[in-house]
């Protein structure tokens, strides 16, 4: 027989704050993993052409608007 005090009920705001958490989090290591490898061939490239500076610069910095992407997800589900 199975004791029903033994359960406990969850919070529905405590899942949100996991869920807003995962939000960020994931989309925050999803942004630095492909800054990574961005950045990489960034530097790769301006090392044969300096011109390259600037899109290099440019492509680098698109991966961090996953992260707002994220950041609005989780302010939504707050």
């Amino acid at each position: 027989m199975v004791d029903t005090a033994a359960f406990v009920m969850m919070d529905p705001a405590g899942l949100k704050a996991i869920g807003a958490g995962l939000a960020v989090g994931l989309t925050g290591l999803a942004s630095g993993i492909a800054e990574k490898d961005i950045g990489t061939a960034a530097i790769g490239a301006m090392a044969e052409k300096e011109e390259l500076f600037g899109k290099g610069l440019i492509l680098t910095v698109i991966p961090e608007t996953i992260v707002i992407f994220g950041l609005v997800v989780a302010l939504l589900i707050k």
